[in-house]
């Protein structure tokens, strides 16, 4: 089965209440079997446009990374997030394994 990712770029606007955020999801990402593989970091833009900062989330599935995003719970603890940047944010399929 192919994993799912969020995969997200983003602009902090103010730091300190993204890390409010960042105290809710890492324990909400435990619970909804979501891991980190890319979070923050050096990055170099190499072609085209990105934002400042790179994350990146593997679940089971696509189904998984999708029904993490929509929870209730997600949806009321991405508020810091989403008043604390600006973000571009996809939730992509992985290559079947």
């Amino acid at each position: 089965m192919a994993k799912g990712y969020w995969v997200v770029g983003l602009d902090l606007e103010d730091a300190e209440r993204y890390a409010s955020y960042q105290d809710f999801v890492r324990p909400f990402l435990a619970k909804a079997g979501g891991r980190f593989v890319v979070r923050g970091g050096r990055q170099q833009t190499v072609e085209g446009h990105v934002r400042s900062r790179t994350v990146v989330v593997e679940f089971a599935s696509y189904d998984e990374a999708l029904r993490a995003y929509l929870s209730p719970e997600y949806q009321a603890g991405m508020q810091d997030r989403l008043a604390s940047s600006v973000a571009d944010f996809v939730i992509v399929e992985g290559m079947p394994a």
